[in-house]
């Protein structure tokens, strides 16, 4: 065997070598190419065709990246056990009164379309209702003559989670940060997408809710343009953000976050509905690692009745999303030393999905999560 194979090159040898060679390899192709273009003039012709293509392309690449810093997420900025002004936080933990909500619920009426959560039936109908209901049901795959008539300000009914969640409390220090709420819609029905809204103002705390960001991806309803915003101009912290051309979810909740102002993220389908203490355990577990992405479990909203489905007083069997080798997104039960670890349902769940890196037990799922500012129709209630 030649001495050369015997003997282990350096890896910088290997390289110098490996560039040589392709040096080499390319001035020979150089040269025989210079020599069939002046041999050939069509040849010439297409080289120049070639070249102008890649120009093309490399300008568009240079426009991209030109975009790009424009659509980055802010890294995350570590909390600190100081308020917004740099002064000390109090000690202690938040008060009811504290963590008021952003609106209050107006009174409901219990004999109402849907109150309470519960299911809204539309079997015995006109005729002319029976094709609205059809028309709505074509267009967006669920029971829009249904949500129509439901309170766009409906309650969820009695807390029914289980006692260790309705009475956990939260520390002041270090403070719960911020969050902007962002909704991602696309000729969405007009009831579910505002009430969506008002859920979030009604279950979410003031001084905690920072804005929530609707983000347009190309509607093509009218009603969704002119007349969504003036709608919203009565809602202070609701604004619209449009995209002109349709992008996708993940390119219009990026554009949602590059205009958002609080500490963290959190994204929402633009049909659920939340559950009182949603919010505030998603925010503590960002306040106790501020790298930590957050997800809490869900239930479902019936798609032909509206029918709240409630979370059950003594805790549930929890699943977890997971990947096979082919990048496939799936649920599984948890394991034995994952149930073991979680002491009641207060308990967050590990998980390295899309979900995020913790799943919270306490109250929205992988179509929501809670970040810190870093980079089917079917109807959500989050709880």
């Amino acid at each position: 065997r030649p001495l050369l194979l015997r003997r282990r090159l350096h890896p910088l040898k290997l390289v110098v070598v490996a560039l040589v060679f392709v040096t080499f390899v390319f001035l020979i192709q150089w040269e025989v190419g210079s020599q069939s273009h002046q041999e050939e003039p069509w040849l010439k012709e297409m080289a120049v065709k070639r070249d102008a293509m890649l120009g093309i392309v490399m300008g568009a690449v240079n426009n991209f990246r030109d975009a790009m810093p424009k659509m980055q997420i802010r890294a995350p900025v570590r909390l600190s056990d100081t308020g917004g002004d740099g002064t000390s936080c109090r000690q202690g933990h938040y008060t009811v009164a504290e963590l008021r909500p952003a609106l209050e619920r107006p009174p409901q009426n219990p004999l109402a379309p849907g109150a309470a959560g519960k299911p809204f039936h539309t079997n015995s109908l006109s005729p002319e209702e029976q094709k609205e209901k059809e028309r709505g049901e074509e267009k967006h795959c669920f029971n829009l003559y249904a949500s129509d008539r439901i309170s766009l300000s409906r309650d969820l009914g009695a807390d029914t989670r289980p006692s260790e969640c309705i009475e956990q409390t939260f520390k002041r220090c270090p403070p719960l940060p911020t969050t902007s709420v962002i909704i991602v819609f696309h000729n969405e029905a007009w009831t579910t997408l505002l009430r969506t809204v008002y859920s979030v103002l009604h279950t979410s705390p003031a001084i905690l809710l920072k804005e929530i960001i609707l983000v347009d991806d190309a509607s093509v309803d009218d009603i969704l343009k002119d007349e969504l915003d003036d709608y919203l101009k009565q809602l202070s912290i609701v604004r619209v953000v449009r995209q002109r051309e349709r992008k996708g979810l993940i390119t219009a909740r990026l554009l949602g976050a590059s205009v958002a102002s609080g500490d963290t993220l959190t994204f929402l389908d633009a049909h659920c509905e939340c559950y009182q203490g949603w919010l505030e355990p998603l925010l503590a577990r960002i306040a106790e690692n501020y790298t930590a992405v957050v997800s809490p479990d869900i239930t479902t909203i019936d798609l032909n009745t509206f029918e709240f489905m409630k979370p059950s007083p003594y805790g549930q069997n929890h699943n977890r999303g997971n990947f096979d080798w082919s990048l496939a997104f799936g649920w599984e039960s948890l394991p034995d030393h994952e149930r073991r670890r979680r002491r009641d349902e207060t308990y967050p769940i590990k998980c390295g999905s899309a979900g995020g890196s913790w799943r919270s037990s306490l109250a929205p799922s992988s179509a929501m999560f809670s970040a810190p500012r870093a980079p089917t129709p079917s109807l959500r209630a989050h709880r």
